[in-house]
């Protein structure tokens, strides 16, 4: 029996998400959290974020490399922190295992735990249950959400970020490596909001301009009564259409709230904008998610 049903498909679609448990087993989600944890733990501290303010020069350098080691992080494996995680000197004000936002953008290439899930029989079933026919891999990320620190993020769109001609070629699957809960930060989607296109994207400046990504369009106000919260168990996977509305609220809770998260492009009949922050390279051309 296929692990999607032609229901969850038909949910997908007219929803634009759906949630489907038990992908990962319980033990599957602690091996991809302790190896987390040890890449952690080995971690060099990023300059920029050691750097010291003594003048607005020093800020705009910050500033300037915070958004370099962004967009240069692809084909990485980065470290992206928390607000408030170091001090005037560069050193944490807090321990290092909860200073993290996030980790990303190429867990899926390098690290064999997580390429493993990845290309994993369930996810490639998905994706031919979706009708994908050469998907490949944009970007992966493991999301903290810290407990009491864990910050909100605000409505937003995927194909903002993720751009496609035509739209509506991008999948984000986001697998609760905890459970997600209402308390430390599950996502809220608005039902239904993919079929309307999109109104902001991120995009690169061009050479020499800083910043180095900006937005062109703005966000829609959107009606807070009609996201809906959608709790994961641990192991549960949620599928993301590209031009859905969703967000988090901020972890208020005493748990973390760890996912492991990728995004899929069907590369058929579609074109990868050269003006999205994320561009593959030649170490790191995004790979295909089939590997049969």
């Amino acid at each position: 029996m296929d692990f999607m049903t032609d229901r969850d498909v038909q949910k997908y679609l007219e929803d634009g998400y759906v949630v489907l448990d038990g992908l990962l087993t319980s033990q599957e989600c602690d091996e991809l959290r302790q190896r987390m944890a040890e890449i952690v733990d080995r971690m060099d501290v990023p300059e920029h974020c050691r750097t010291t303010f003594s003048t607005g020069h020093d800020e705009q350098l910050k500033k300037q490399g915070n958004a370099d080691y962004f967009i240069t992080s692809g084909d990485q494996i980065r470290f992206f922190f928390e607000k408030g995680a170091f001090d005037d000197q560069g050193e944490f004000l807090v321990p290092k295992q909860r200073s993290l936002n996030k980790v990303g953008h190429a867990l899926h290439a390098y690290e064999p735990l997580y390429k493993k899930v990845t290309h994993s029989a369930k996810v490639q079933g998905m994706a031919k249950k979706l009708g994908l026919v050469s998907p490949v891999i944009l970007q992966s990320m493991f999301i903290f959400k810290q407990p009491g620190v864990g910050g909100e993020v605000a409505p937003h769109q995927d194909a903002t970020f993720l751009y496609t001609e035509p739209l509506g070629k991008v999948v984000g699957l986001w697998i609760a490596l905890e459970d997600a809960s209402v308390t430390n930060g599950c996502l809220w989607f608005i039902p239904g909001s993919h079929n309307r296109g999109i109104s902001r994207r991120l995009v690169r400046t061009p050479k020499g301009s800083f910043p180095l990504t900006d937005f062109s369009g703005r966000e829609q106000a959107y009606d807070d009564g009609k996201f809906l919260a959608v709790p994961v168990k641990k192991g549960g996977v949620v599928l993301i259409h590209g031009e859905v509305v969703h967000r988090s609220a901020e972890n208020t809770s005493e748990d973390s709230r760890h996912v492991y998260t990728f995004h899929v492009m069907e590369a058929q009949d579609a074109r990868w904008s050269p003006d999205n922050w994320l561009q593959p390279t030649e170490e790191l051309p995004f790979p295909p998610l089939y590997t049969d």
